[in-house]
């Protein structure tokens, strides 16, 4: 029984990470084609980035990019859950013999 804390506060903080990696990610780059868009000579590259990363989280978000980021976010932090729950397993396994 003195697995399951350790578990549970495995499990949470890798589902924590792993959820604020990609967002964070997804808004630093935004924030640096915004920042690229009012450089001269880079505007248009700037304002097409921005629009085409707002379009490519729209996709996963039914429409809105803000709900495509936390899909991307719970979906990434889901995996890792799963991942980090067969490396628990295999661990104690491992150590059973």
């Amino acid at each position: 029984m003195t697995t399951l804390p350790t578990l549970i506060r495995s499990l949470a903080l890798t589902a924590l990470l792993s959820f604020i990696a990609p967002v964070v990610l997804f808004l630093g780059f935004f924030a640096f084609l915004c920042t690229m868009s009012w450089v001269p000579g880079l505007e248009t590259l700037g304002q097409t980035g921005a629009n085409d990363l707002l379009q490519f989280l729209a996709i996963f978000g039914n429409g809105c990019s803000v709900e495509g980021l936390f899909v991307i976010g719970l979906t990434c932090s889901f995996v890792a859950a799963l991942f980090d729950t067969y490396a628990f397993y295999s661990y104690q396994h491992l150590n059973d013999h």
